[in-house]
């Protein structure tokens, strides 16, 4: 399947989640769970959850880069993929009144969700663009932080994604990211599903891959900081989380392979200062 058209069908999939009111949990996807309880079960905090406009929180990440970020007031922090803008404010309390934080996602639906909670819980200094990662609309060497969850991995093009994120860091700024990585090669039947590359399983890299491209693109001081085997069934909370368990046909030992393939990654970098 081509780049556009894969980025069509993800665009077009997380259109409808910011459409509606909540997230849509199926009995398929983290069986009863609600956005809540998925997110404390990747590393959210009651006082996490707690302090976020309603609405921003669509149980879709799968872990908590802000609390690995170590941001600190005054700081300017990106957000790659920032959907409803869940991690944006969360970045917001803790960069403080003279920090700033910038959010970019691809999906026009999206980002008016997220400006629109914004607006509800009165953020001043978070904003909401519109652009991919592999283009970002944002000016070189600008930014302190970096941080994403879940989302490079639906990014066909894996190195220019780190390598836009390099250019727009600060020299000595650090990139924080959670995302799904490969331990092996998945098969056929997934690599071919359109639904499985939407719920973060066909379009990831291998482990391997991935922190190559980070190291490629420039990053020193790669490491990853934190790594748990991650549930198929908790891939996604948006409406193809259903889709995706249907559209995996293979045999209940293909399916355990496949789930016992998939990390989820914490991984941390920082982009060197720039040489004298």
């Amino acid at each position: 399947m081509e780049d556009q058209e894969v980025k069509l069908v993800v665009r077009e999939n997380y259109a409808r989640v910011a459409k509606q009111n909540g997230s849509c949990c199926s009995s398929a996807c983290c069986g009863t769970s609600k956005p809540k309880e998925i997110s404390k079960r990747i590393g959210y905090t009651d006082e996490d959850l707690e302090a976020v406009p309603s609405g921003s929180n669509l149980g879709l990440g799968c872990g908590n880069p802000t609390a690995l970020a170590s941001i600190k007031a005054g700081e300017t922090v990106l957000d790659l993929g920032s959907g409803a803008g869940f991690d944006c404010f969360l970045a917001s309390n803790k960069v403080g009144p003279e920090g700033r934080v910038i959010g970019v996602d691809m999906t026009v639906e999206m980002v008016a969700r997220a400006r629109d909670n914004a607006s509800k819980g009165g953020y001043k200094n978070v904003e909401f663009r519109q652009g991919e990662i592999e283009n970002l609309p944002v000016e070189d060497s600008t930014i302190d932080v970096i941080i994403s969850n879940c989302v490079i991995n639906l990014v066909p093009n894996k190195d220019k994604a780190f390598k836009e994120a390099f250019r727009v860091l600060k020299p000595g700024g650090r990139l924080m990211v959670s995302d799904i990585v490969l331990l092996k090669k998945l098969p056929d039947f997934v690599k071919d599903s359109i639904e499985a590359y939407v719920g973060c399983i066909a379009g990831a890299a291998t482990k391997d891959r991935y922190l190559g491209a980070i190291k490629s693109a420039g990053f020193g001081d790669v490491t990853v900081i934190d790594e748990t085997v991650f549930p198929l069934d908790c891939m996604t909370n948006d409406p193809t989380g259903q889709a995706i368990l249907k559209s995996l046909k293979g045999t209940p030992e293909q399916l355990k392979m496949v789930q016992n393939s998939i990390s989820s990654v914490k991984v941390g970098a920082i982009k060197p200062n720039s040489k004298p």
